[in-house]
């Protein structure tokens, strides 16, 4: 069974998403919330697996509610729902500490499906998609001011772990690493966990916003070659 906590601003929005969870048996909606402040309360309270949270609420909006739900350090984790897939916020959210964003009107499978994944310590967001919103803000990336070889964390990474970062970076699935380096996928499962526990990243979003922070990868411009393994 896993646990809902519905953040939205819109009544009628909250209803309708409860509607919707409470249609399969195995999802329970065990609260609402109608700002930041209150999901960031709530959150606390009622330890939800997974927080449906949008993002623009007034007073506190959902990126500082994300920030401080996962700063919080409980186990619920922020799936966040915005009405355009290039949302500007959306990058920011993740930033945050998210484990991904679906369109307010993704199909009720894969809502389900998101919130699945999220529960079970899963990015929620498509390798493919996450290479186009890193591609769309990229430029609102701030490099960091240092030598990123003086990152301890990229310093415990091997030879080949860093090699599976700038994959991870780039979008490719544990399929295309796989065939890429002529590694089984099961290999390749255990170096990007070992990745994600060494750079500190709770999903793999998470690990792609580092990668790109540490000048790893890059966005594609229009007279790159398709990034492809």
């Amino acid at each position: 069974m896993t646990t809902v906590l519905i953040v939205d601003d819109q009544q009628l929005q909250r209803y309708a998403f409860r509607v919707l969870l409470e249609s399969v048996p195995e999802t329970t909606v065990v609260g609402e919330a109608a700002h930041g402040a209150d999901a960031v309360r709530r959150a606390a309270e009622l330890r939800p697996d997974v927080v449906l949270m949008d993002i623009r609420m007034p007073g506190m909006d959902g990126i500082e509610a994300t920030r401080r739900i996962v700063a919080g350090g409980g186990r619920s984790r922020v799936l966040v729902l915005t009405t355009f897939d290039l949302d500007e916020y959306v990058h920011a959210a993740l930033r945050a500490g998210a484990s991904g964003f679906l369109l307010k009107d993704a199909r009720p499978e894969e809502l389900f499906a998101g919130i699945r994944a999220v529960a079970a310590g899963d990015a929620v967001i498509a390798p493919a998609l996450t290479r186009r919103l890193l591609d769309e803000y990229a430029q609102h990336i701030p490099g960091p001011d240092d030598d990123p070889a003086l990152d301890p964390r990229l310093a415990a990474l091997t030879d080949r772990e860093r090699e599976i970062l700038v994959a991870i970076g780039k979008g490719w699935t544990n399929g295309e690493i796989a065939a890429h380096f002529v590694l089984s996928e099961s290999t390749v499962k255990t170096h990007v966990g070992r990745v994600l526990a060494k750079i500190g990243a709770r999903d793999r979003v998470q690990a792609v916003i580092y990668a790109y922070d540490l000048g790893l990868t890059r966005p594609r411009s229009a007279t790159d070659p398709p990034d492809t393994p």
